[in-house]
């Protein structure tokens, strides 16, 4: 099995103890006794030095590769001090939201999926962050909180998924009403953006709706020079 590492030696004596590391990784390695695959980054003042800050982005991106939570977090705290707003640093939110919920660590994800609405300066990326926070409002029982969360008339191209998981919200409240036509405008013609339908559908017909009649494809015209 292959394992892999982030060296961030840091300044000072991290640099001297992460020599003596390396070297016995190489041993290791040499040796048959384990396989390893280093990669290597900056932090602290050697980052500065090199790159005007504590840490790059690219180095955030290598830490959140190595499935190396605490330090990925402690470095998305270093990036974020200084790009708050940064892509970078909402995209490492977002990998970071999705494995704490991957590990059940919701409140954790919640909290990163919030600074990525609050923060994003990009609408797209933060409507992304909106949705999930949605979902996992509701699996966390905060149904009013989800609701709250999404404004149809806001969401743009996402209004349809806005619409399905409002319905969501409702069913969990019990408000099989408010679910139908939610779920009834997420599958309408003029519905903006795109939907799972037969998962809409599906869920429609749970609740006791009418599924509408899905948008009919216009005619391709036909080829010129028949007769």
């Amino acid at each position: 099995m292959t394992h892999k590492l982030l060296l961030l030696p840091g300044d000072g004596i991290g640099v001297e103890v992460m020599g003596e590391v390396e070297r016995l990784i190489e041993w290791l390695n040499a040796e048959g006794h384990a396989e390893f695959n280093i990669d290597r980054g900056l932090v602290g003042g050697s980052a500065y030095d090199k790159h005007g800050k504590a840490i790059s982005e690219d180095d955030m991106q290598k830490a959140l590769a190595a499935n190396d939570l605490d330090q990925a977090g402690r470095l998305l705290n270093d990036l974020s001090g200084e790009h708050a707003k940064s892509g970078y640093t909402q995209q490492g939110r977002l990998l970071l939201a999705k494995r704490d919920a991957d590990e059940g660590k919701f409140d954790e994800a919640i909290k990163h999926l919030r600074e990525v609405v609050d923060t994003s300066a990009d609408e797209e990326l933060g409507q992304v962050a909106r949705l999930r926070l949605a979902r996992l409002l509701i699996q966390t029982g905060k149904h009013d909180e989800a609701l709250q969360l999404l404004n149809v008339e806001k969401a743009g191209a996402f209004a349809a998924q806005v619409r399905e998981i409002r319905g969501d919200a409702l069913v969990a409240k019990g408000d099989a009403q408010g679910a139908r036509a939610e779920y009834a405008a997420a599958l309408a013609p003029d519905a903006k953006g795109q939907v799972d339908r037969p998962t809409v559908e599906l869920k429609l017909r749970d609740v006791g709706g009418e599924v509408p009649a899905a948008p009919v494809k216009p005619a391709a015209a036909a080829a010129k020079g028949d007769s």
